[in-house]
């Protein structure tokens, strides 16, 4: 019997990200915990993207808090999905913040 990877799941919430199937993603996503895995960067990303592109933007912006709070480090895949939701539901506010912690995120590893 085949076991499911965090890697696996990944590739699947991307899969459904692409084909415009941002419920199921989430239903994947949520999923992941019941089977004991811990979501990553990457699951996060193909989650909030799969929101995003689903017109889910206050989903796709609750995930993005989630991960937050959670020990997986944003990236530039993260930021960009979240501005664009952002930018999809008209919260210019949110989206400067974003744009704030991006350009905080980048000098300090330039540092």
């Amino acid at each position: 019997e085949a076991e499911c990877t965090v890697f696996t799941f990944g590739a699947v919430i991307s899969a459904c990200e692409k084909g415009c199937e941002w419920e199921k993603a989430l239903e994947l996503f949520g999923s992941m915990t019941q089977s004991k895995l811990e979501s990553n960067t990457i699951t996060y990303n193909a989650a909030i993207s799969a929101c995003e592109r689903g017109g889910a933007f206050g989903t796709a912006l609750t995930l993005y808090g989630a991960m937050i709070q959670s020990s997986s480090p944003s990236d530039i895949i993260t930021f960009d999905a979240a501005i664009r939701a952002c930018e999809k539901s008209r919260k210019w506010e949110e989206a400067l913040q974003l744009v704030s912690a991006v350009t905080l995120a980048t000098w300090t590893n330039l540092a």
